[in-house]
């Protein structure tokens, strides 16, 4: 059961955010007004070129914007892919299948794996399963049993990983389906010897795989080289398949794809500078739902101190565990990460540092419920100004169509 102390610690920055002090709605004028009314006012920004510098065609060039991001199709995700790959290859002097494994092992990040790699490279491969020599050498008998379904097979009908271990090619080819059909977490697969870490590479699912498995295969590992990547996320258009590489550091977000659809980058939601993010996802909580279900998330749910997803606690410890692909440990009390909890900081039931804070008055549960309950009003207020300038927004969309 979720006590009275566990709310949502936002619930009263929720309110507090839609102030009417914070955004200008005089005369019922429009909100996007900056993005998509008269643009006279920002032709600096934009990089407009003036009078004299029309015969200079340099000039035009350096005052060209430029974009701080690029946009991936899937041949291009695909060679950047290879290009890594042969990289990795080349400077460490390993097979194409081990540059894989190596660059999926550390989210396809390059210079991580060279930093790594010539820091300790025994201890790189040990963590990430490759082996320089097999840890079992077979004899030169005509005959093995598998250690799976324990048949007695000819040898011709056994496989094994860099580490050695014989099974039956029925029995590799039943592990690596099962694992590909559960999802990409058959990029990390493992010789299946309880005891053994050694990693089962690409060309084992070539040479082992049925043709569907070999493809779902493929698009798994396409797909984690942009899912991984820091610097790149899909487009979350409904239908469309490119993604985006952002150089992080920039200050503004907003990305636009191939297929005309403009978000942003950070929160992956429709593009809306100049709100900042954590307002627009709260905005966007509250518009998902009716107000008594939204009172509902501030009182019973928290959201991940790391992807920001709404969690429910409703029965066990304190040690949360966020759900894939994020998996972020934290304290459902402190909402820190779990890393630095233990026994000396209450164990799994309690915390010193929360029981710290409401000691000290920091956390008062009851005025956060009470204002929870009275925010649904105020809400209101601000969604149908919010609305109102919406579809002045979409009306202005569709008359500079036409």
């Amino acid at each position: 059961m979720v006590s009275e102390d566990n709310v949502i610690e936002d619930s009263v920055s929720v309110e507090d955010d839609f102030d009417g002090d914070d955004y200008d709605y005089d005369d019922g004028g429009d909100y996007y007004d900056d993005d998509y009314g008269d643009a006279g006012d920002d032709d600096d920004d934009y990089g407009l070129v003036e009078d004299d510098d029309v015969d200079d065609p340099g000039a035009m060039v350096s005052r060209r914007p430029k974009l701080g991001y690029s946009v991936l199709q899937e041949a291009d995700i695909k060679q950047r892919q290879e290009d890594d790959i042969s990289k990795v290859s080349t400077v460490l002097s390993l097979s194409q299948v081990e540059a894989t494994i190596l660059l999926r092992h550390y989210n396809w990040n390059v210079n991580e794996v060279h930093d790594e790699w010539f820091s300790d490279e025994e201890r790189v491969r040990k963590s990430v399963g490759l082996f320089e020599r097999p840890v079992v050498y077979v004899s030169d008998a005509s005959e093995f049993t598998c250690g799976i379904c324990f048949d007695l097979l000819p040898c011709d009908n056994f496989a094994s990983a860099s580490c050695g271990h014989p099974f039956c090619r029925e029995c590799w080819q039943g592990y690596i389906c099962t694992s590909i059909n559960d999802g990409p977490g058959c990029l990390l697969l493992r010789c299946p010897e309880p005891s053994c870490k050694a990693a089962v590479g690409p060309d084992m699912i070539d040479k082992l795989a049925p043709c569907e498995e070999k493809e779902k295969y493929s698009q798994f590992l396409l797909r984690s080289y942009i899912e991984d990547n820091r610097e790149a996320k899909w487009c979350p258009a409904p239908g469309c398949e490119n993604a985006v590489n952002f150089a992080v550091g920039g200050g503004d977000f907003d990305v636009t794809c191939l297929c005309s659809y403009r978000f942003c980058w950070n929160c992956t939601v429709e593009a809306h500078r100049p709100v900042d993010c954590e307002t627009v996802t709260k905005w966007m909580l509250k518009n998902s739902v009716d107000g008594e279900n939204v009172n509902w998330i501030l009182h019973n749910s928290k959201t991940c101190p790391k992807c920001k997803r709404p969690i429910e606690k409703n029965q066990g410890c304190m040690h949360m565990t966020c759900t894939p692909p994020c998996s972020y440990e934290f304290c459902w009390l402190c909402l820190r990460a779990w890393s630095s909890h233990g026994l000396a900081t209450g164990g799994f039931y309690s915390c010193n540092a929360y029981e710290a804070e409401m000691q000290k008055g920091n956390v008062d549960a009851e005025m956060r419920r009470e204002m929870a309950k009275n925010s649904f009003e105020k809400y209101t207020h601000y969604y149908e100004r919010w609305a109102s300038n919406q579809s002045v927004r979409c009306f202005s969309l569709i008359f500079h169509c036409i």
